[in-house]
């Protein structure tokens, strides 16, 4: 059977762009076939260094649409699958929701910089710098809101949505990194540390060649 839609990314050890696609795609009920990106590409490779802010990948392809930039993935598939639960049902959680996923769409430059996403390595006793630790009090600060109005064990009640994929590689860098957490927060992160999808990407990522050496250069 032929897949539904192509899914373009770059490397699943080190693309958190790419995961958030993936996970969108999966939240949606959307089968993708993935198209991966050598990390020779010029677009793949500004992506995973920080180099560029404009990514090309991930990008959705389907039904003769090419979609890219994650937030424009996200919306159109809430668009074409309205009742897979992207969005909370109700109007303010869906503003919020979207606020919150729009601010971590374009923001926490110096988290992304100063933890960048490895998916195999593992750092006990990170040392993070003041201005990365301002984003980290951000992103829980978040978290704390979310948990705290509509329940948990997600960050918009019992069922997982847009911001919980958008926010899904925060938690894994957190975890490479060894940031300590309050409790809200570090629940958080092991209930989305649980999702199926997430283990799927993360057991791929874990068996992808190496093939980025300067992403590990200064550790």
């Amino acid at each position: 059977m032929t897949a539904a839609a192509t899914l373009t990314i770059s490397s699943k050890n080190y693309s958190s762009w790419s995961l958030r696609g993936w996970l969108l795609c999966a939240l949606a009920g959307l089968e993708v076939e993935e198209a991966m990106l050598s990390v020779d590409d010029p677009s793949a490779r500004a992506e995973l260094l920080l180099l560029s802010p404009s990514f090309l990948v991930p990008c959705l392809t389907h039904d003769g649409v090419k979609v890219w930039d994650t937030l424009a993935i996200a919306a159109y598939l809430d668009e074409i699958r309205p009742g897979a639960g992207l969005l909370p049902g109700e109007a303010k959680a869906r503003a919020h929701c979207r606020a919150i996923s729009g601010e971590m769409h374009s923001g926490f430059a110096n988290l992304r910089s100063a933890l960048p996403m490895n998916l195999k390595a593992h750092y006990p006793g990170f040392k993070v710098w003041a201005g990365a630790q301002a984003d980290i009090d951000r992103v829980t600060e978040i978290w704390r809101e979310c948990l705290d109005r509509y329940g948990g064990p997600y960050l918009f009640g019992a069922a997982l949505c847009m911001a919980d994929a958008m926010y899904a590689p925060v938690c894994l860098r957190f975890l490479t990194y060894d940031v300590a957490l309050d409790a809200r927060s570090a629940a958080y992160c092991r209930a989305i540390s649980q999702w199926p999808d997430l283990k799927r990407w993360i057991a791929d990522a874990k068996a992808e060649p190496e093939e980025l050496e300067e992403l590990d250069a200064e550790f």
